[in-house]
């Protein structure tokens, strides 16, 4: 699992701070986590319920809403909601973009409030969230929550009391799953069965006997977490397949994500994957290699060259494997080297399986790769700076100035 920066700015010109906790392998989706009400992004639950949803596979933001740690300075809960939509924008920006929302304690509400407005999101999560924020007790400037005060301005409370929780549920159009201890002292347990009845299928309620709160016991987080996950399996995008239906037109499109020094987006035959380097040279091993992913096109060239044979010969071939490794050996001739290993399953005879050895040496990557491509690099004309000219002039002096004698 990796942990990276992921601070934004949102449209009314505040800085949020946030993290983005990223498996360590390819996510299988993302989300966004909205801390609680006298919490922080790096409070306890926060960081392992994040963080167990990365070891799960699911790449998960958390932020700092405005007055985290003080919260006498909080803006408010539209405020909070405003940062959740914005978060999301950012993420998806980013080619993150969040399929599951999750909130804890009001932050849970923040995110009933938030999630009409997040077209990707397809899934939302509570943990120990109330139903009718509008509820909330304040008393001489504070509002009370597990019998303490934390000091608030008017206008929060006033803001809460504004707030149509129920009706937003009534229109959620989500997945809801709804975890409540039924020992919650800070909010009842009938807060849950408020925001069940309210809401529409489907709605699934998790009891999370014995825990606290807080979810302050570390078993406590990691089971939240892994229940989480295992639900919004079906309902997180999946990186690897076809996003917003797009058809393959033979072009590959690679763009920065943002995240980390290397990372990219990689768009081809319809599908999405990630792009990256590994730890030791400064990535975040969140994707293959660029050399990893000229091998795969090797590799996955020869399996259907030896399967498009074996059909029209009628051979016994079940099933092709096909393992690559580049090296670089310096002082040969190429020194780039692709050490393929073929494992081919079926009832073939020696005759049969030498053949194979031979046809795989002709598929067209091979070809390509041994004979060697031109490469024709041109410019987008959209792109291009009004001083282009000049632009590339100094880029052509400062190239010249560095060249080696």
């Amino acid at each position: 699992m990796q942990t990276e920066p992921f601070d934004f700015t949102t449209p009314d010109g505040r800085h949020v701070n946030a993290v983005l906790d990223r498996p360590s392998g390819q996510a299988r989706g993302f989300a966004l986590f909205a801390h609680c009400f006298t919490c922080g992004k790096d409070n306890l639950a926060a960081t392992r319920i994040s963080r167990a949803l990365a070891n799960e596979g699911v790449g998960t933001l958390r932020i700092d809403f405005a007055g985290a740690g003080d919260r006498s300075a909080a803006v408010g809960f539209t405020s909070d909601v405003e940062d959740l939509v914005a978060a999301g924008e950012h993420m998806t920006q980013k080619g993150c973009a969040p399929g599951l929302l999750i909130g804890h304690s009001l932050g849970g509400a923040a995110a009933i409030a938030a999630a009409g407005r997040m077209p990707t999101v397809k899934a939302v999560a509570t943990i120990g969230a109330p139903f009718d924020v509008t509820r909330m007790k304040v008393v001489d400037g504070a509002i009370q929550i597990g019998g303490k005060d934390f000091p608030v301005e008017y206008g929060f409370a006033e803001d809460l009391w504004q707030q149509d929780q129920r009706g937003r549920l009534e229109t959620l159009k989500r997945a809801l799953l709804i975890l409540h201890s039924p020992v919650d002292q800070v909010v009842d347990i009938e807060e849950a069965t408020g925001i069940y009845v309210a809401a529409k299928h489907p709605k699934s309620f998790v009891s999370l006997d014995k825990a606290d709160h807080l979810l302050s016991r570390a078993e406590d987080a990691v089971y939240a977490a892994s229940v989480i996950a295992a639900w919004a399996s079906r309902y997180i995008e999946d990186m690897t397949t076809p996003m917003g239906g797009a058809e393959a037109d033979g072009v590959v499109r690679v763009a920065e994500t943002g995240a980390g020094r290397f990372q990219v987006k990689i768009e081809a035959g319809g599908a999405v994957i990630l792009g990256d380097e590994p730890v030791s040279v400064g990535g975040m091993a969140s994707g293959p290699t660029p050399y990893e992913l000229v091998g795969a096109g090797l590799g996955a060239c020869t399996a259907m060259t030896l399967r498009l044979y074996a059909e029209r010969k009628g051979l016994p071939l079940e099933r092709v494997s096909v393992e690559v490794r580049h090296d670089k050996r310096m002082g040969e001739t190429p020194p780039d080297v692709f050490e393929r290993t073929l494992t081919l399953d079926g009832l073939l005879s020696e005759e049969q399986r030498a053949r194979m050895f031979e046809i795989a040496d002709k598929c067209p990557v091979h070809r390509t790769l041994e004979g060697g491509s031109r490469i024709v690099t041109r410019a987008r004309a959209a792109m291009a700076a009004p001083d282009e000219a000049e632009h590339f002039a100094e880029m052509e002096m400062v190239t010249e100035e560095r060249a080696p004698d």
